[in-house]
């Protein structure tokens, strides 16, 4: 069986009747052959030997692969030509970061500036050892600590018919709704209708309908599962302007006053699902670190090959050694067909030689770091979101390190904290529809604030996000995440909203000509790297 993972190789050690050090499980499994270079280590072996140890393994296999570059390929050692370090850009200088050079405001408390660190740059352009300028290895990871839980892979069960349309919204209604009747004494519309002029009323609606009256008021209709209810915001009132973060088809609450005739309630309070002001996230208990990255690309021509040569260079080193967790929201590779003219901007025109490609990419990320995966609207699955995970064919493609793949989004569990996984296609409305200091390109973690406000990661039915009826709406956030984490826009941005860290992490691909003509400016290899034990943030910059 093939060898690529420390847990394959601990398996057929096992089967061989050795136990092993966590090191040298390690070390065979980030070889370019795990099953030649166990079987040369274990015929060195002395016979009384029952643990393989790292010292075994070290005589038989040469780990410069480890602190030089990935097993995948071969790069030159730095010489005197080719400085491991640029003398341009010297290790450890701030590098430039187009957003989230500070830390962004959020709507309540704000967030501590993340840390940004150079990446490793060698002046090989991506081949050369990064040991010299972080003075050794990388520690391997004890994969009896390590602790992943997916939650969020769905099998499609929608038939595109009419039932299945009131089923999800349904659903939705009832799961927000849930989180809102704690806040307002709910009445449903139908009582509300036969209540008398000047009552106090409340009630839990689906906003089905947003428009302005000659007077400059808000008329926002509200449903819900017995009917609808014209809802007036006055302009003069200080919840005005939360009319203008409303979305069709999201969820809110809403406190006020009947007019004199029943037949419209003046609203004095508005109530968003939101994320609890007093909400403490989960931290790991020991020292460990997750990069979180998204939007590689692989089959463009502008995928920056060189600049992920250096990401996972740095991986092999001691200052990456906390990092066991790497999650990859979406968009592994171009796809094929995906905007207009994109033929002419494809280094791979294949769609599985691109996850093949992508594959040989993944071999070299240290084999003890566990990696989660979910699709974007440019993989090979279906656009509709909620999207499944990828078939069969393309996970076998994609068996490096047994990574594991879960559908968008998806919640990833690691070590005790909750990573919403979302890959961020709907982004895209909200920016387009919210005002730009709500939400914009250029801080995607705003539009972010906006989902988590509205505790649905897609609000929006009928308009640029694709949406899939199914049984129920896997894209309510039933619980409150500690870390979401988004890509899609090729922006990085970061900040945290009522203490849940957001992030949206770039990208590995330069502008292509189609970003070009609709005035996108990517920020591009850039690594995100949370610290799960506190939720501190650093940013690598391997551009």
């Amino acid at each position: 069986m093939p060898l690529e993972t420390p847990v394959h190789v601990a398996n057929e050690l096992a089967r061989r009747g050795y136990n092993a050090e966590p090191e040298a499980v390690t070390l065979l499994a980030s070889t370019p052959d795990p099953a030649g270079a166990l079987d040369r280590t274990l015929e060195t072996v002395p016979d009384d030997a029952v643990v393989l140890t790292a010292d075994h393994v070290k005589e038989v296999v040469d780990t410069r692969s480890r602190s030089g570059g990935s097993s995948a390929r071969t790069d030159p050692e730095p010489t005197a030509d080719t400085p491991a370090e640029s003398p341009d850009e010297p290790a450890g200088e701030d590098p430039p970061v187009s957003t989230g050079t500070s830390a962004p405001e959020s709507s309540d408390d704000g967030a501590g500036a993340a840390v940004e660190t150079g990446g490793s740059r060698s002046g090989g352009g991506g081949g050369g050892t990064t040991d010299s300028a972080t003075g050794g290895g990388r520690t391997p990871a004890d994969p009896a600590k390590q602790s992943v839980a997916v939650e969020g892979d769905i099998q499609s069960t929608g038939t595109g018919e009419y039932s299945d349309f009131v089923a999800v919204f349904r659903d939705r209604y009832e799961k927000l709704s849930k989180q809102l009747r704690g806040r307002v004494n709910h009445r449903p519309t139908d009582a509300i209708e036969s209540m008398p002029g000047n009552s106090e009323a409340a009630m839990v609606g689906m906003v089905s309908d947003i428009r302005s009256t000659a007077s400059g008021h808000w008329l926002v209709e509200l449903e819900d599962t017995n009917g609808t209810f014209p809802c007036l915001v006055m302009k003069d009132r200080d919840i005005a302007a939360l009319v203008q973060e409303l979305l069709l088809d999201e969820v809110i609450a809403v406190d006020g006053t009947l007019a004199d005739d029943g037949g419209i309630l003046f609203v004095d309070s508005l109530y968003f699902p939101e994320i609890p002001r007093t909400y403490e996230p989960s931290t790991a208990d020991r020292e460990v670190e997750a990069a979180l990255i998204s939007d590689v690309h692989v089959g463009s021509q502008e995928f920056e090959a060189d600049a992920w040569h250096r990401f996972t260079d740095w991986l092999h080193t001691a200052d990456a050694s906390a990092v066991e967790y790497l999650l990859i929201a979406g968009d592994m590779v171009e796809g094929v067909g995906v905007y207009p003219d994109q033929d002419e901007e494809l280094d791979i025109v294949d769609i599985y030689e691109q996850y093949e490609r992508f594959s040989e990419y993944l071999k070299e990320v240290p084999g003890d770091v566990e990696i989660i995966m979910i699709p974007g609207n440019h993989d090979a699955v279906r656009l509709a979101e909620p999207q499944p995970a990828f078939d069969e064919e393309l996970r076998d493609i994609m068996s490096a390190h047994d990574a594991r793949i879960s559908g968008n989004p998806s919640t990833v569990t690691v070590e005790g904290v909750d990573v919403l996984m979302y890959h961020g296609v709907s982004l895209d409305e909200v920016i387009a529809e919210l005002p730009d200091d709500k939400a914009s390109y250029d801080e995607p973690h705003k539009p972010m604030y906006q989902l988590l406000k509205k505790r649905h990661v897609a609000p929006q039915f009928g308009g640029q996000t694709r949406l899939a009826p199914e049984e129920e709406d896997h894209l309510v956030m039933e619980s409150v995440p500690d870390v979401f984490h988004s890509g899609h826009v090729h922006k990085l941005g970061y900040g945290k909203y009522h203490n849940v860290l957001t992030i949206n992490s770039g990208c590995w691909q330069a502008q292509t000509d189609f970003q070009k003509s609709v005035n996108i400016d990517p920020d591009v290899a850039f690594a995100p790297i949370v610290s799960l034990d506190t939720l501190d943030l650093r940013i690598h910059d391997f551009e």
